[in-house]
């Protein structure tokens, strides 16, 4: 996903009530880093909620949302993230988020959704026919979607412009990201994973020397 010199896109992170505090932290941070990324100052991230009202997360964190989810469309958007949440299972207080992913793949502008999220997209009938992964198999089969036969046993996956991973995942989710926004150089990637997975300390040196 290329951009012009000094354009900047934004990166959507979808705010709500019990939403997963850990899912989207290592994505969060390292889009709004300048530390190791190939081109710098590319993505901003900002949160949407389903209005500007503050929701509070599973750890308790209060967070105002930057923007409407009625006031975003993908045009100006790089990626749309969808973290989990309790929300996603016991109502549907959330299938806006999964109708905005819809309009967002339609236009060819990648989403990456995360433990509950996939739940969402499954009901919303977006991996019908695209490969994915989420919690587990029988977590979805519960949602009644058509998909089965493409669930994947996979840390993450990425399918064209969709990328899904399950709820124990977080680096793994944020690598997948990290790939489809061509943040890092894939060596660097590669290093960034190997750190923050494995704890790798031959990882520094090559990070030590991106960011030099």
């Amino acid at each position: 996903m290329e951009t012009r010199e000094h354009e900047t896109k934004t990166v959507y992170v979808a705010v709500y009530d019990t939403w997963s505090d850990w899912e989207v932290g290592h994505a969060i941070a390292h889009i709004n880093s300048a530390q190791w990324q190939r081109r710098p100052g590319r993505y901003q991230v900002r949160t949407v909620g389903s209005s500007t009202e503050p929701v509070t997360t599973a750890g308790g964190v209060r967070i105002a949302p930057d923007v409407s989810l009625a006031g975003i469309s993908p045009q100006e958007a790089a990626l749309l993230i969808l973290p989990g949440a309790g929300l996603w299972d016991v109502s549907d207080d959330l299938a806006a988020f999964g109708h905005a992913a819809r309009e967002f793949l339609a236009a060819g502008v990648p989403v990456a959704a995360i433990c509950g999220a996939t739940a969402g997209l499954a009901r919303e009938g977006l991996l019908d026919d695209r490969e994915h992964t989420s919690a587990a198999a029988e977590y979805l089969a519960a949602t009644g979607y058509q998909g089965g036969d493409h669930y994947l046993e996979a840390a993450a996956v990425t399918t064209g412009d969709l990328i899904t991973a399950g709820p124990t995942e977080p680096v793994a989710f944020a690598r997948e990201i990290f790939a489809k926004l061509d943040l890092y150089e894939p060596h660097v990637l590669d290093a960034w994973y190997r750190l923050f997975a494995h704890s790798d300390g031959s990882a520094f040196p090559v990070l030590m020397a991106a960011g030099s």
